[in-house]
């Protein structure tokens, strides 16, 4: 089902895995990231599409 809002997929989002430790993603709605936590990543989606490049990520704590 989409997010009609944002345009995201969520079938992707659930296919989704962190690209540092493989680990699962968590959808943050309101923030529009995918965060992982064992890596302390959060992933932005510009425009309905999650930007799963490290370099691109948010650290978090």
């Amino acid at each position: 089902m989409s997010d009609p809002g944002r345009g995201c997929d969520r079938h992707l989002l659930e296919a989704l895995v962190c690209p540092v430790t493989k680990a699962q993603l968590r959808y943050d709605a309101a923030a529009q990231e995918l965060v992982s936590r064992p890596a302390h990543l959060a992933f932005p989606i510009r425009n309905g599409i999650p930007v799963m490049l490290v370099d691109e990520a948010r650290e978090i704590d």
